[in-house]
């Protein structure tokens, strides 16, 4: 296979996955907050929740839609750039892909529309279930999507059948794969964090322009504690989980992580350095002594794999997974910090009054998306050079009557495509925002 349609089709898949993802990432975390405010409204009545519910909702539809349609790329992808893939594991993802669709998909879909239309014209408690099920099925739909992920990183139940073809032995062990839980964990844990950072950064605008101040003080309130809670999730337990599922299953992408060219005992944590894969080093390293050993194996002279125990064709992209992965590592410092304050200050009673710290809630908003992307590199790019992880190598994986030209003048038309739905989001998400929450949430 060329490399020149390798690269080709990575491109096309990274752009479009990338773009996609975003959407979800929005409508699994703001699902969670949508639920939190209908059940409120259920339990105590108030019309400040309803209102803060439906105003949210019509952001998360918007989403809803544009994930849909960025997402159908992707899988047309798996038959046109990706064909050798699946028809070599079809047999096992081609089970735990569709149910995405069929179930998660379709429980989001028909609930969210109940929710949105069904107000007044079915008993309170469908509506408020319905509020719930919206979220339930963003959340399902990521664990599917996720499963399948786990399974390329850590393949189990299957067997290689007489044509050469992985056969499917265990839907549930593919589905409780031991790696995707905490996987799992962290990819919503990642979501909630985007979602607490959208929800207290719109209150903030809303309160640095002196509109919608109820319902902005509640966005800013719930939005500042939920996102230090979940933030610090994401460091601990649920990143934690992640590293050592990849310090047991895939050793060189922790190297890469971390930058460690030479197998060492009491191995250093990078804070930062620039990996220098020519020479074999970790450059201007600052690092904390010791503590990459303790981290991936709790005692701190364990002996840490480095890159230089595999051959080099079987590393991956040292630089992109090392410099994501310090991004996502940064900024989820960041926002630990940046929520802490924002603790403080409420502790204080001076939350909602300081503008300095309410244009710091605003401006973060775009970063835990960033964070997010910057982690689903590090998990894509670090399983390199492999597809299917140990099974399938990427080139292997790509289709071969497909050329490279064909793949980069389809991927300018979904660039021509995914500029004109995101002026679109954004107008429409715009006009909500300028509309505000209606009701009860002056």
């Amino acid at each position: 296979m060329s490399p020149n349609v390798i690269f080709a089709d990575r491109i096309q898949f990274a752009f479009t996955i990338m773009f996609h993802y975003l959407f979800p990432i929005i409508t699994m975390g703001l699902g969670v907050f949508i639920a939190y405010f209908a059940t409120m409204e259920f339990c105590t009545g108030q019309e400040r929740y309803g209102a803060a519910a439906r105003f949210w909702t019509k952001i998360f539809a918007v989403n809803f839609a544009v994930g849909v349609v960025t997402g159908i790329p992707m899988e047309f992808q798996f038959g046109t750039n990706w064909a050798q893939y699946s028809s070599y594991a079809g047999g096992v993802f081609g089970l735990t892909l569709p149910m995405e669709g069929t179930f998660a998909f379709f429980l989001e879909s028909g609930f969210l529309g109940l929710f949105l239309f069904g107000e007044g014209r079915v008993p309170r408690w469908v509506h408020w279930l319905s509020g719930v099920a919206v979220s339930v099925g963003s959340l399902l739909s990521g664990y599917f999507i996720t499963a399948v992920n786990a399974w390329m990183q850590h393949p189990v139940g299957y067997q290689l059948g007489p044509d050469a073809r992985l056969q499917l032995t265990s839907f549930w062990a593919v589905l409780l794969n031991s790696y995707v839980g905490w996987q799992y964990a962290h990819v919503i844990c990642g979501a909630l964090v985007a979602g607490a950072f959208i929800v207290a950064g719109l209150g903030a605008f809303y309160l640095l322009l002196d509109r919608h101040r109820d319902f902005a003080r509640q966005a800013v309130r719930l939005g500042v504690l939920s996102g230090l809670a979940f933030s610090l999730l994401q460091l601990f337990p649920t990143g934690d989980g992640v590293g050592r599922n990849v310090t047991r299953a895939q050793p060189v992408k922790l190297a890469a992580m971390e930058g460690l060219f030479s197998s060492q005992s009491n191995a250093p944590l990078a804070i930062l350095g620039m990996p220098d894969t020519e020479r074999g080093e970790l450059l201007d390293p600052v690092v904390v002594p010791k503590a990459l050993s303790f981290l991936a194996y709790g005692s701190f002279g364990a002996k840490v794999t480095g890159l230089n125990e595999v051959p080099r064709e079987n590393w991956p992209p040292v630089e992109v997974t090392y410099y994501a992965y310090h991004i996502m590592v940064g900024l989820g410092t960041i926002f630990i910090a940046l929520m802490l304050l924002g603790a403080v200050l409420y502790w204080q009673r001076r939350l909602f009054d300081q503008r300095w710290f309410l244009w710091m809630l605003m401006l973060a908003v775009p970063f835990p998306l960033i964070a997010n992307e910057a982690g689903w590199t590090v998990a894509e790019v670090g399983r390199q050079p492999w597809l299917i992880y140990g099974l399938l190598r990427t080139s292997a994986g790509a289709s071969p009557n497909v050329s490279a030209g064909e793949t980069m003048f389809t991927l300018l038309g979904f660039a021509g495509l995914y500029l004109l739905v995101a002026l679109i989001y954004l107008l429409l998400v715009g006009r909500i925002i300028a509309r505000g929450p209606e009701g009860g949430a002056a």
